[in-house]
């Protein structure tokens, strides 16, 4: 992920081999962290059971909120892909009891496309 790129909010994918000794304590029996998408600080991690917000709070970024969204909690979906001059792909979460969707955005260099087939598999199930 670019510098500019996360500057402006635009997602990357990241390793999730460097993020297991981080979510290790929070994971339950036999949850799996499957992708994860780092946006500067912040993350969007996708489990076999859940997806997990984490956003990084204050100057040194010790403060860490994680907002864990069961599969089960998500009504609706949808993404956005790339276009000619557009080079961010977007993605939309609705959650059960709320009007207003979580909105992503996600780097040009990332597969949207594999996101939302991880969602659906999960979702969908």
């Amino acid at each position: 992920m670019g510098l500019l790129s996360g500057i402006l909010g635009h997602a990357g994918e990241i390793s999730i081999e460097k993020l297991s000794e981080e979510f290790r304590p929070i994971l339950v029996e036999g949850e799996q962290l499957e992708k994860a998408f780092k946006v500067i600080r912040d993350m969007w991690v996708f489990t076999n059971k859940r997806l997990i917000l984490v956003d990084k709070q204050g100057v040194t970024g010790k403060k860490i909120d994680y907002q864990s969204i069961p599969y089960k909690s998500i009504i609706r979906f949808s993404k956005e892909s790339t276009g000619f001059l557009d080079l961010d792909a977007e993605l939309k979460i609705w959650l059960s009891g709320s009007h207003e969707p979580i909105v992503k955005e996600f780097s040009k260099k990332a597969n949207i496309n594999e996101v939302y087939l991880l969602m659906s598999q999960h979702i969908l199930d």
